[in-house]
């Protein structure tokens, strides 16, 4: 019975039991019905197998060739579905991003735009930028606002007409919130200069003018 199964089966058997034995690493549709006729055509005729069994066996390699091809469906999906969102990452670059940065690229004649988050209403707000080295450079008074996400921008003039330099400037935001000064969520608009994707294509990074990066989820805003 074992070198009939295994003539069928395609394998080359080299010894008794317990010797090696050369075969394929899985069990195709095909070899599984061979296997299943050999074993009908082998079987003792006064204890064939019972019907019960013989179903059995075959719903069972259906169930797990159906899980295996389900298996590979879904890895199939998931590549594309992570190749669409590396497309659509890739179609950012050049533009201009809200994110969870808070850094802001400046040039003059340009301005530094972003969005504030006010959790509940607000009164007294500023939004202050400062240089790379931290310095204040302007505050921005906005007063009462309500909650939500509240556009502002700024040409970059100081209160004697002159720009401040060329460079990357760091923007936040305070206000009262319930009679007390709080910090509050600040988001700078900035250009998208290239996209990274970590091994595998897990992870998709926007990587931004003035040198900051975040995740291609953390975007907020499509400008």
């Amino acid at each position: 019975m074992q070198s009939d199964i295994a003539t069928i089966l395609g394998v080359e058997q080299t010894g008794g039991l317990g010797s090696g034995v050369k075969k394929k690493e899985e069990l195709g549709q095909e070899e599984f019905m061979r296997l299943l006729v050999a074993q009908l055509n082998n079987q003792d005729p006064t204890k064939p197998m019972d019907n019960a069994e013989f179903l059995s066996q075959i719903a069972e390699f259906s169930m797990v060739d159906g899980i295996q091809g389900m298996e590979t469906s879904l890895s199939d999906l998931g590549a594309s579905m992570m190749s669409t969102r590396a497309m659509q990452a890739s179609s950012l670059v050049g533009r201009d991003v809200i994110s969870a940065s808070n850094q802001a690229a400046f040039a003059p004649g340009e301005e530094i735009e972003g969005v504030i988050a006010i959790p509940g209403s607000a009164s007294a707000v500023q939004i202050q930028i400062s240089d790379s080295s931290g310095q204040l450079v302007k505050v921005l008074d906005i007063g009462n606002v309500d909650a939500g996400l509240h556009k502002f921008s700024w040409d970059g003039l100081l209160d004697d007409g002159a720009s401040i330099d060329t460079g990357n400037y760091k923007v936040t935001a305070s206000g009262l919130v319930d009679g007390a000064v709080e910090a509050l969520p600040a988001f700078a608009s900035v250009q998208v200069t290239s996209v990274s994707i970590g091994a595998g294509g897990s992870e998709i990074s926007l990587n931004l003018d003035g040198g900051d990066s975040v995740s291609y989820a953390d975007v907020l805003q499509y400008l």
